[in-house]
């Protein structure tokens, strides 16, 4: 201490020195450098302020919201762009960085944010997004860590439109050629309602891929699936090992971790070309859905007998006595106002437990959707599929189905043995929720207890639900219950117990991708815009009359002529399909039913798509008389392999690019969905279409025809029977 004391008396005499006065300047001067180095580092520029404004790169969407946008104080709406540092006004969705680069922009924030001279204030819009970034950013990392050390950028959300898609659909002389990027650029203005995050932790998340969606120096080796389902592997639906339980399957919806890259194989005794339709209606190749549990079923029930390689289905032959067309008149008579084929269209049949329900129905120019659940282990939504009806396979515990509200004619349960009023009823209150206002919910069961009818007594009454008839047929020896959902909100209020309660104003119904069900009831709809406010007209007409909620008819009636001059003119004569041989056909991106719709006259079904991350536009299919569902492409589809005689996919695979980790397992899944022999249609960039003409000619599939116009092109394939 001593030693520094006298080192600073000799620089305070050095200072009295002529030098010593250098000596201070010099310091002073250091010292002012320094402060103003200090200051430059740590006080907020105007500069840095208008960057922060006119960068929106790190803001994400909130979990469950539809959209986020920053408006500009003149009203000008601000996003960033799908790709590239181009800032458009319109039409794209907003990115978020990695976490890295998120928290170095938080510090970077942090620093500015500082009072200082000249610093501006940011308009209201922009700090609410900018609140909403914050709170969304912790999820944000959490489900980054849970997808691995990803290189790609992970953006939250639901698919922007693109600007430069559509640019014609790959068809000369096609009417409304350029619909599509029309309807595809809507995306931004109608969403499907998200379920408060749940579903972005199962499948929403979005990939910002760099570079081209299919790498086209990749080499595929492919490989068989092995896992336990073998040949009918169902992958989010199917447990791939065996559990301590020997479960078969998950109790409810769970997708592997990563998406599955390889080939489901054929069954044990391969694959026979299937019994076109109206043929399969009465047969079908055994070998092509054998299963040891369904040769136990087999002998056991009557509708169904084997004879020779074939599956038979005696006609009018059903699990109920008097047969199927008895049972079908007599609740024509029990409630005149059900007249199959007309008023009633569009029917889901619960537990796929006797397909001569559908099958009988087919000829009455009624659609049924049969619904086969978890517990089918038997596998009869397969045979029904295989005899060319509609099914989807679906578990059904405590999520929604995949559908939307007030959209199903009716709804029939032929001893499917779901406790409808179990865990509070929340089944039926599912039932409630996709019947249409004023639909017909059929069951028909044997020998219930007393406590069980009483239940359901409770049950339907608190649901308001009228019960039209009661009765126990004399020949079937079934009893049949018809209820009636109310097809408007007065009779709500008169509930003395208000048990179930309505649900909140902000409840969506037509919410379904991994939404819980609702212990609530959810309010008729009245509003004119509404879909469900009105009854549809009677079958064909509704096909091609538009309801008075849609807003832009003119917009919907140019899209089926669209559709059906590209099918008239190219699909059905021009590439080499043998449509004699089409029964099964998937929509995998359907927008209005326009495709379907053209399809009718065809004999065949169309199970219409409409994927999670695009517009809401199902109700209005159902409303047409069709079938739809709701899907995440980048997970696998409901359904058996080898179910589909045929694929049709318009630009599906350039809107899924920033959404799936792996694009190539959207290819693989095709593989899984469809028939060898059946067909796939895809309307794609170009860009697109050369790659993955590499990977189905990897795959074995052949390619029938390619065709380009400018940018856009159609690839039409057929695959093989080929296995790895």
């Amino acid at each position: 201490m001593a030693v520094a004391v006298a080192r600073l008396a000799r620089l305070g005499r050095k200072a009295k020195l002529p030098g010593g006065f250098c000596i201070k300047m010099a310091a002073a001067a250091i010292l002012g450098l320094c402060f103003i180095f200090a200051w430059s580092m740590f006080s907020s520029s105007s500069s840095s302020v208008t960057t922060r404004i006119e960068s929106f790169d790190n803001i994400v969407a909130p979990p469950g919201s539809r959209s986020t946008r920053a408006s500009t104080p003149d009203g000008t709406q601000l996003a960033a762009s799908n790709g590239g540092e181009e800032k458009r006004a319109t039409g794209s969705a907003v990115r978020s960085h990695d976490h890295e680069h998120k928290s170095k922009k938080k510090k970077k924030e942090a620093v500015n944010g500082k009072k200082g001279k000249g610093k501006k204030k940011l308009p209201e819009s922009v700090t609410k997004v900018k609140n909403v970034t914050e709170e969304s950013e912790s999820e944000d990392s959490e489900n980054e860590k849970e997808d691995g050390d990803e290189e790609k950028e992970v953006v939250d959300g639901k698919e922007e439109a693109l600007s430069d898609e559509g640019e014609g659909n790959g068809e000369a002389g096609g009417e409304g050629d350029n619909l599509m990027e029309t309807a595809d650029q809507e995306s931004e203005e109608v969403k499907l309602d998200d379920d408060g995050g749940e579903s972005e932790k199962k499948g929403k998340k979005r990939y910002k891929m760099k570079g081209p969606l299919f790498d086209p120096k990749a080499h595929y080796n492919w490989k068989q699936c092995s896992t336990r389902s073998k040949h009918n592997y169902i992958p989010c639906i199917d447990m791939e090992v065996v559990s301590g339980r020997l479960q078969y399957r998950h109790t409810e919806r769970s997708c592997p971790k990563a998406e599955p890259m390889c080939l489901v194989p054929l069954p044990r005794d391969g694959y026979g070309p299937p019994v076109p339709w109206p043929e399969s209606k009465e047969k079908i190749l055994y070998k092509n859905v054998e299963h040891p549990k369904l040769a136990v079923f087999i002998k056991e029930h009557s509708w169904v007998m084997k004879s020779g390689d074939y599956l038979t289905f005696p006609q009018n032959q059903s699990e109920l006595k008097g047969g199927i067309l008895h049972y079908l008149e007599s609740i024509e008579e029990m409630v005149p106002d059900i007249e199959w084929g007309k008023n009633i269209r569009v029917v889901l049949d619960i537990g796929c437990t006797d397909s001569t329900f559908g099958a009988s129905l087919v000829d009455k120019d009624v659609l049924t959707l049969a619904l086969g659940l978890k517990d089918d282990l038997v596998d009869l939504a397969q045979v029904a599929l295989e005899r060319g009806f509609a099914a989807l396979v679906s578990p059904f515990q405590n999520r929604r189905l995949p559908f939307p509200s007030g959209v199903f004619d009716a709804v029939h349960c032929g001893s499917c043995t779901i406790p409808w009023h179990s865990n509070g009823g929340k089944h039926l209150l599912e039932m409630n929720r996709i019947l249409r206002p004023g639909g017909y919910f059929v069951l028909s069961t044997k020998h219930d207890s007393f406590e069980e009818e009483e239940a359901m007594a409770k049950l339907t009454a608190s649901l308001c639900w009228n019960i039209l008839a009661h009765k126990t047929d004399e020949v079937s020896d079934v009893g049949v219950k018809i209820y009636q959902k109310p097809d408007s909100n007065d009779i709500y209020d008169l509930r003395r117990k208000k048990y179930p309660p309505l649900c909140k104003e902000n409840e969506n119904p037509d919410a379904a991708w991994y939404v819980p069900v609702k212990t609530c009831l959810h309010p008729v709809p009245s509003a004119i815009e509404q879909h469900g406010t009105e009854w549809p007209d009677q079958w064909p007409q509704r096909l091609e009359r538009y309801p008075d909620w849609l807003s832009d008819k003119a917009k919907l009636d140019a899209d089926t002529k669209h559709w059906k001059a590209i099918v008239d003119r190219s699909y059905l004569t021009g590439l080499g399909i043998d449509w004699s041989k089409i029964r099964n056909v998937m929509d995998m991106k359907a927008i209005y039913g326009g495709f379907a719709a053209a399809l009718t006259q065809q004999k065949i079904w169309v199970m219409n798509v409409v994927p999670v991350h695009a517009p809401d536009t199902l109700p209005f299919i159902f409303e047409r008389g069709l079938v739809g569902t709701y899907h995440d492409w980048c997970e696998s589809f409901g359904i058996y392999p080898r179910s589909y005689d045929l694929l049709h996919a318009d630009h599906l695979f350039s809107r899924l690019k920033n959404r799936c980790k792996q694009p190539v397992s959207i290819v693989v899944e095709m593989d899984r969905l469809l028939r060898p022999g059946g067909w796939a249609i895809i309307r794609e960039k170009v860009e697109v279409l050369e790659p993955l003409e590499g990977i189905l000619k990897s795959m074995h599939w052949e390619i029938r025809m390619t065709f380009a116009q400018g940018k856009e092109g159609l690839l039409c394939a057929q695959k093989t029977l080929w296995r790895p």
